[in-house]
């Protein structure tokens, strides 16, 4: 069933949101060359505790970490740890915070230092997919409106779309109904409505869209050894229109 959320509930959202944001943008500032992305782990944390909420990811089936750092050809869940960033790396930051039982969760994949030209247009059609598919957050359009607008994006520039992972309804669970994938079927799936809150999250990688997990348990890589990108908002639908949450 997917949960419409009340304007008490989506002004709760918002403040997660937030909270959210600011510790996606400070570990933004921290990323460089020598940096662990064990550091880069305790500065969200510091972040979303000071702030009165807690790390989402922490504990959450056990994940260990309070992000998710994704590094290169990591698609998703990479764990926090002593690997130190290089020039030409991309990192994938996934960040989620809770406050009075409501969940924000956002998503960034961060340039270190000078990358190459393909890395730089990964990230920017990454980020263009994911505006793309909020575009589609209107009440009245279809579900699958979304996840065809990130992959037209995504496959016009000559990227692949992953099919394993997709975006998900949140709110007093980190995930909820409806999956939301980031490719399908203009004008089909369930009508959006106000009140709905989605987190859109395009995994596009630069090769093939077939990945594989590592014997962590977690971490999901593609399957060629490409480069990948995450970008990730929180999005409530608005009467006029979607209203992105995990902003500042």
């Amino acid at each position: 069933m997917i949960v419409r959320k009340s304007p008490t509930e989506i002004e709760i959202m918002r403040e997660a949101g937030r909270i959210t944001a600011e510790a996606l943008r400070v570990v933004g500032e921290a990323v460089g060359v020598g940096v662990t992305t064990a550091e880069l782990d305790r500065v969200a944390e510091n972040v979303i505790r000071s702030a009165g909420a807690a790390p989402a990811f922490k504990g959450y089936h056990g994940f260990p970490a309070s992000i998710c750092a994704s590094l290169n050809n990591e698609v998703v869940h990479g764990i926090p740890g002593a690997r130190k960033l290089h020039t030409g790396d991309i990192l994938s930051v996934d960040i989620g915070a809770i406050i009075d039982g409501y969940y924000g969760d956002s998503a960034m994949t961060f340039p270190v230092g000078e990358v190459s030209e393909e890395a730089k247009r990964l990230l920017d059609v990454t980020r263009a997919s994911l505006e793309a598919g909020i575009a589609k957050c209107i009440e009245g359009m279809r579900l699958h409106d979304i996840g065809h607008a990130v992959q037209t994006v995504a496959e016009r520039a000559g990227f692949s779309v992953v099919r394993e992972y997709v975006g998900h309804g949140i709110g007093r669970e980190m995930h909820e109904e409806p999956n939301v994938p980031n490719f399908g079927q203009a004008g089909t799936g369930p009508a959006l409505k106000r009140g709905m809150v989605l987190a859109i999250e395009p995994m596009i990688n630069a090769g093939g869209a077939a990945v594989v997990s590592l014997a962590d348990g977690w971490t999901v890589v593609t399957r060629d050894g490409s480069l990948s990108a995450h970008f990730e908002h929180t999005v409530v639908i608005m009467e006029n229109g979607p209203e992105i949450l995990t902003l500042e």
